[in-house]
Parts: structure tokens; sequence; C-alpha cells
């Protein structure tokens, strides 16, 4: 019985040494912000279906607060690109770039979609960065459009040594 509890309070023990490491909960203060915010790549389409599509691009990272938003303005119209569409994206304060994503939604089929693309903090102040304005064109009910696929990772080879 008195190894039991010995070994009882020794598993307690290390439990509360462990959870109260401060390594374990260690919160970054937010980046320093970004002089200049920078496109890098795109605007491009990612992926469109008859009723939706994925507008991707990458900046250099914007620093300031953790949490930023991509936001795409667009519309049926170069000069009215009134529908907005917006996704919040938290930043990697370990990488000097951020992809964003954003997906637009009930858009219609083979439709001409014109759009610029900016970003902002959580906070609602602008990276001070803006497209110029592109388009796409959705495809028919049924139909898709990959134009700018997801990275996937090849699968390994098998070991020929491996038995």
């Amino acid at each position: 019985m008195n190894s039991l509890l010995l070994k009882l309070a020794i598993t307690a023990t290390v439990c509360i040494v462990l959870s109260s490491s401060p390594t374990v909960a260690q919160v970054l203060p937010p980046m320093k912000k970004a002089e200049r915010v920078e496109i890098t790549k795109g605007p491009a389409l990612e992926i469109a279906r008859d009723d939706f599509a994925i507008i991707r691009w990458t900046t250099n990272n914007p620093g300031g607060s953790d949490v930023h938003y991509g936001i795409v303005r667009y519309g049926t119209d170069p000069e009215d690109l009134s529908q907005t569409a917006k996704s919040p994206i938290r930043l990697n304060q370990g990488h000097t770039h951020t992809t964003f994503r954003v997906r637009m939604e009930g858009l219609k089929p083979q439709t001409t979609y014109y759009y610029t693309v900016t970003s902002e903090e959580s906070n609602g102040k602008s990276d001070g960065v803006k497209s110029p304005v592109s388009k796409f064109t959705t495809p028919a009910p049924g139909e898709r459009i990959v134009a700018h696929p997801p990275q996937v990772d090849p699968q390994p080879k098998p070991d020929p040594q491996a038995k």
C-alpha cells in the first residue's frame, strides 16, 4: 500500500512540475510592423467552381498584430468592385513571407469576375498594399478550374533494403 501511495505522489509531483513550466505557454509579443508590405507572388486564382473561387497571394511578412485579414474586393464590372470576401490568418513570426487565401462564395457560373486584393491587421489598419485589378471566369455548373493546386508532399518511396 505504501509503494502505491509513493508512486502516486511521485506521478503527481512530476505532472505539476511539467505543467507549470513557463516554456509550455510562452506567448511572443507582436512582431515589429514591416516598413513596407509588398505582394511578392500573385494574386492568382487557385481554384474555381461554378459558385465559388479561392484567390491566393503572398506578401512579405507584414508584422504587427498576429491576426491579419486577406481581403478580396470583386464584382462583374472592373469599375464596381463592391463585393467583399475576407479571411483571417495568423502570422508566423518565424517566416519572412505570408500567403493569404480568400474564398469568394455565391458566384454565378460562366461569369467573369474582376478583383483586387489587400490585407489588414485585426484592428482594421491597412497593411498599405493593394493589387491591380485581375480577372477570372467561373466554369460551367459541375466543372472546376484548378489554376494553382496546393502543394502536396510526394509519397515516400519504399526502401528496397527494408524487409
